[in-house]
């Protein structure tokens, strides 16, 4: 099926801007409230957003509240990352971080706690893999495609798979 064309958020060389993300509640979410929109490394952007919102959001919520966090936000984000790819024409779009969001919280909420260092090579090692795409990460990112629900759910798929590399480093490292 082809994607929705819509000329009033028609996207400028293929990059989302502020209009686009604002056209739609799918496009904000996806963009990680506008983190993605960032020209410089917007998966990096968008991951530096996710360490700053969790810090803020478990001073709120439990750890088992922020857990059920992880979970609704995973399925929302499937939806918003296959609406937005959808509107975008670009089966995975850099801009679109939610996906970096969902699974560095999950990083973080498994590694707490622990201090700014601890917190600082979770980071390192998350984007190292999320960017890289060594193995299993690399299969995950291949294997996934589309512009329907299973090319929004391979959007997050990738990066929930950096993530689970991330932890096995870090339990390698701590147990080591």
């Amino acid at each position: 099926m082809e994607p929705p064309t819509n000329p009033d958020t028609a996207l400028a060389k293929g990059k989302p801007n502020a209009r686009f993300m604002l056209s739609h509640p799918a496009h904000f979410i996806a963009l990680g409230f506008g983190s993605g929109l960032s020209p410089i490394a917007p998966g990096t952007a968008g991951t530096l957003w996710a360490w700053l919102a969790y810090l803020v959001l478990q001073g709120w919520l439990t750890a088992a509240q922020m857990g059920w966090l992880i979970g609704l936000s995973t399925l929302v984000g499937w939806w918003a990352c296959t609406v937005t790819a959808k509107h975008m024409r670009v089966a995975d779009p850099g801009s679109i971080v939610w996906d970096e969001v969902v699974a560095f919280w999950l990083v973080l909420w498994l590694i707490m706690p622990t201090g700014f260092y601890g917190q600082l090579a979770a980071f390192v090692l998350f984007r190292f893999f999320d960017a890289v795409k060594p193995g299993p990460v690399a299969w995950a990112d291949q294997n996934f495609k589309g512009f329907n629900a299973r090319g929004g759910f391979g959007i997050l798929f990738d990066d929930i798979v950096a993530a689970f590399c991330t932890l096995l480093v870090i339990a390698i490292w701590t147990f080591w």
